[in-house]
């Protein structure tokens, strides 16, 4: 999920909200981030991919897609912009799938398009769904357990398509020290989680332990330490408990469901430029998108923007000639404009419904009312 309406109970002097409205960067650093992201971005699409591909040659490419193929695509990526608003709706219990949609589109045009656009998503988010009655607390939670199903699926990936790899014979010594690693880090992030559940004095002491890692790691940045973590991941514990107990099947399959539509995505884009099957197998496709969406975790540009183009190219071109690579070009800048691109007008639309809508506003007892789950009310 990528939140300002007065009389939302004392919420807005917790820890979550002092937080939130702490994570807008200065404007000097919001200079820096465009500065970087444009000089970043110019070097990829001027520099390295002409390299790659001739651009004459991949655009003659994607003006050859049929209205039947383009139209197909176009449902394609508006299935998978849909698939992320039921991952929401599981994890806030109460969020009405039109509020999901205008919510998840909103924040995501906001990332999707500016420099640091993150911080401002979340605070577009917490505007809209403190107004829809959602206490703050609640929000939090339903950030931070899509976030971390979120990445337990990124983790996963990798090695799924590793050993799917391994039966097309296709296993290098990076994707299997990639693999290796990537599991060793889900496994660890699942463990730490399940502690964090089985135990309040264990989510204290995780918390706890945390909070001095980042604190320390703060203090080479002479920033100030990170205060009653132990708590936070105390009262985590208790709000999430409820929340999984109910809804962690739909959590989970919304999830999957939402990374494998946006591979599909892919898929389908290859297929219709012309890269078939023995050119390209759905598992070397596979491998490359799920360590490519491993990449673009770090945010080096907005929605990953040239970095991810230019993974795919890397990626996926390897042993091609020039035809195929840059028939893989056109397929690659395609997805990004259907996957990308097309939220930003989107995320437009939804914002211009949340402020003139006023039909969806409601107090926090009306919304809880309407959620009707106990561990929904108290969370």
């Amino acid at each position: 999920m990528r939140i300002d309406r007065a009389g939302a109970m004392d919420d807005s002097k917790s820890p979550v909200a002092e937080e939130v409205a702490t994570t807008e960067p200065a404007a000097w650093k919001r200079i820096a981030q465009a500065v970087v992201s444009i000089v970043v971005v110019v070097g990829i699409f001027v520099g390295v991919m002409p390299q790659i591909a001739d651009y004459s040659e991949v655009w003659a490419m994607i003006r050859s897609l049929s209205w039947l193929e383009s139209t197909s695509l176009g449902l394609v990526a508006v299935w998978n912009l849909a698939t992320y608003w039921f991952v929401l709706a599981a994890a806030l219990p109460g969020l009405r799938l039109r509020e999901a949609a205008v919510v998840n589109q909103s924040s995501t045009a906001v990332s999707n398009s500016l420099p640091g656009g993150g911080a401002i998503g979340v605070a577009v988010a917490l505007a809209m769904l403190t107004s829809w009655g959602f206490r703050i607390a609640s929000i939090a939670r339903s950030a931070l357990v899509t976030g971390i199903w979120n990445n337990f699926v990124k983790l996963g990936m990798p090695v799924v398509a590793l050993a799917l790899l391994a039966f097309e014979g296709g296993i290098t010594i990076a994707r299997l020290t990639a693999a290796v690693i990537g599991l060793a880090v889900l496994f660890g992030a699942i463990l730490v989680f399940g502690l964090i559940l089985k135990s309040e004095s264990l989510a204290q002491s995780i918390g706890a332990g945390l909070g001095r890692i980042v604190s320390k790691l703060k203090g080479i940045f002479h920033k100030a330490p990170v205060l009653g973590w132990d708590e936070r991941a105390a009262g985590f514990r208790a709000d999430t408990i409820g929340l999984l107990r109910h809804r962690w099947l739909s959590l989970t399959v919304a999830t999957v469901v939402s990374h494998v539509s946006l591979y599909v995505v892919l898929l389908v884009t290859l297929r219709h430029v012309g890269v078939a099957q023995q050119d390209l197998s759905w598992i070397q496709v596979l491998a490359a998108f799920a360590f490519v969406r491993l990449v673009s975790a770090l945010p080096i540009t907005p929605g990953g923007v040239g970095v991810v183009e230019l993974g795919y190219a890397a990626a996926l071109t390897i042993g091609m000639n020039d035809l195929m690579s840059a028939q893989v070009v056109a397929a690659i800048l395609v997805f990004r404009v259907i996957t990308y691109a097309l939220p930003i007008p989107l995320g437009a639309a939804s914002y211009v419904i949340w402020r003139r809508n006023r039909t969806w506003r409601m107090t926090e007892a009306e919304r809880n009312v309407l959620a009707g789950d106990a561990y929904a009310v108290h969370g």
